[in-house]
């Protein structure tokens, strides 16, 4: 069982030990799935546009950000209905947060259907439609990408990509980019250099996302780039740097070593410029605002 730990703005988080970091921001977990998540892929207004919405939440964990996202779709149309899907590799991680209540500053509907998902694993009402994917994303989302799944927000929510390479890579960021609706968004928190560059190569058009609590933003990303703000100068030189060469995954079942080594011979074969540099210039510039 894990044990909460209360961030900055009163909700709490849990810490894995397996991969050494909080499941949020210690600046405020629910702060950040209701901003950086459900706000950034525009799901209010959505709601209040469609009559059905689909989710993909990758890395579920808590259920913060479908809890966050189901809120918000209800509080602007309470009869829209909601198509989720959640992949998690850890049945322990939502049954914990349903044990320990944490899902109780949301409405009572959303945290009571998000009880039951967390212990049936699927669930059909009127207004949900939910569906809870255990086991490693890497072989569940073909699955659902197979099927034809496509969704009008995408969650992209694993551990950092030093910790957690494996849903980082290119190969996996183009099954997820394959999940996306024409017309829908895919935020993150993470604007690693490697994680915009691999989204890049999926096709997808980048631009950051609002800066809620961490220093860095995040990064929101689109099929055509429509209302995604520019990167700044800075940020479209670090993608010219050794810091965007992309993990890689070819088989999609490589383990987190393996593709944390494959990208650093990959960098040091690079001749792109060193990071390095390029945070030495902007912080003589000032105008570096993330890592």
């Amino acid at each position: 069982m894990f044990a909460p730990q209360i961030t900055e703005d009163g909700s709490y988080t849990f810490f894995s030990e397996e991969f050494q970091e909080c499941f949020h921001s210690r600046s405020g977990a629910k702060q950040e799935a209701e901003q950086k998540f459900v706000q950034a892929c525009r799901l209010p207004q959505l709601a209040l546009e469609r009559s059905r919405l689909f989710l993909l939440d990758i890395c579920y964990g808590l259920g913060y950000n479908s809890a966050a996202a189901l809120a918000a779709i209800w509080a602007v149309n309470p009869n829209c209905h909601v198509t989720l899907m959640a992949l998690e590799s850890d049945p322990l991680v939502p049954k914990s947060a349903i044990a320990h209540h944490l899902l109780t500053p949301w409405p009572a509907p959303v945290s009571t259907l998000l009880a039951q998902l967390a212990l049936q694993e699927s669930l059909v009402t009127p207004l949900l439609t939910a569906q809870l994917w255990l086991g490693d994303a890497r072989q569940t989302l073909p699955t659902l990408q197979q099927q034809g799944f496509l969704a009008d927000a995408i969650f992209l929510d694993p551990f950092s990509p030093p910790q957690c390479p494996q849903l980082w890579t290119v190969e996996f960021l183009r099954l997820v980019a394959q999940c996306l609706a024409p017309p829908g968004y895919l935020a993150t928190y993470s604007c690693a250099a490697a994680v915009r560059k691999a989204l890049q190569l999926t096709g997808l058009k980048i631009g950051p996302s609002l800066q809620v609590g961490r220093r860095s933003p995040g990064t929101l990303a689109h099929w055509t780039g429509i209302d995604l703000t520019s990167l700044s100068l800075a940020e479209q030189e670090h993608l010219q740097t050794r810091a965007a060469v992309p993990y890689r995954d070819p088989s999609l079942t490589d383990a987190a070593i393996t593709i944390k080594n494959r990208r650093q011979q990959e960098q040091a074969s690079s001749t792109l410029e060193p990071s390095r540099l390029w945070k030495e210039r902007w912080l003589r510039n000032k105008e570096i605002k993330f890592e």
